[in-house]
């Protein structure tokens, strides 16, 4: 493992879940940390729970990622903070989830999952790219299980999962003459806020259903919420990805992949097999035929 002294950081989506749990744990590590958050209110209880001695490493800032305003300010003010040095890490981590079939999914809502799970992505590494080039940095972001599994009715999450997952790869070996490592997180269920809004979110969906949804959908629908329910109760701690991200900021050798979660490499096996193999144990374990 290197040493963090004087090394920054920056992670988007920081308010919450995964993105403020590893703010806390970077800042344990050593690392200097700019928080990117949506709102002050998030921005003060990130400094009011910074591990003791740490308050001086750690700045937040906000950051919209479909901001091309914001970025700018965002890169102008670590250019300040950072200098010579250059910006060791970021941490592209800010995403959102659009539930519900293809065939029911708003266009707008489609086009903002894309926005900010793919385009902001890369709009914010575009940016932070000359100074993660003069400090021969890092770039982590985190996907998902459903960028290799893509479950019903999660379509849209999915397609932004599997964008990063082209997004880490071409990345990583465009970068490589400059020494810049790429790591991509593929968490599986892990117990973060992301469950109680997706829970809130089919809530919505089930009181005002687009035509024809839960005649053509309810029973998958449903299915779904059961086994988001499961999940959650079976989802892995936090800890499991905050040791991924501080060790892919640390290690002199950095995995280009951190796969997690107990049921990450169940959907992994899964989604090695045929086609036709997988789509009828999806079908089996939702019901849905």
């Amino acid at each position: 493992m290197t040493a963090p002294t004087g090394k920054s950081i920056l992670v988007t989506g920081a308010s919450t879940g995964i993105g403020r749990a590893s703010v806390l744990a970077l800042l344990a590590a050593g690392f200097r940390v700019f928080a990117a958050v949506r709102s002050e209110r998030a921005a003060a209880a990130l400094r009011q729970d910074a591990p003791s001695g740490t308050a001086g490493r750690l700045e937040t800032l906000e950051l919209d990622v479909t901001s091309a305003d914001q970025i700018r300010a965002a890169v102008a003010r670590v250019e300040i903070a950072v200098g010579d040095e250059g910006l060791w890490g970021l941490f592209n981590n800010a995403g959102i989830t659009v539930n519900g079939p293809l065939e029911c999914v708003p266009i707008e809502g489609l086009r903002r999952q894309i926005e900010v799970n793919v385009i902001g992505q890369v709009a914010v590494t575009q940016a932070f790219l000359p100074l993660l080039r003069k400090a021969r940095g890092r770039i982590v972001s985190t996907g998902s299980i459903a960028g290799f599994f893509a479950a019903p009715a999660l379509g849209p999450y999915a397609m932004s999962k599997h964008a990063l997952e082209a997004f880490s790869d071409a990345l990583r070996r465009e970068v490589r003459p400059w020494g810049i490592e790429v790591s991509l997180l593929e968490p599986g269920a892990i117990a973060t806020e992301i469950w109680q809004k997706g829970a809130t979110d089919f809530d919505g969906i089930l009181r005002a259903p687009p035509p024809g949804l839960m005649e053509k959908y309810g029973g998958l629908i449903q299915a779904l919420r059961k086994a988001a329910a499961h999940s959650a109760k079976r989802a892995a701690p936090t800890e499991v990805v905050t040791r991924a991200v501080v060790h892919a900021f640390s290690a002199s050798r950095p995995k280009t992949r951190y796969r997690m979660g107990t049921d990450s490499t169940a959907r992994k096996l899964l989604s090695r097999l045929p086609d036709r193999w997988a789509d009828a144990l999806v079908a089996k374990a939702f019901r849905w035929d």
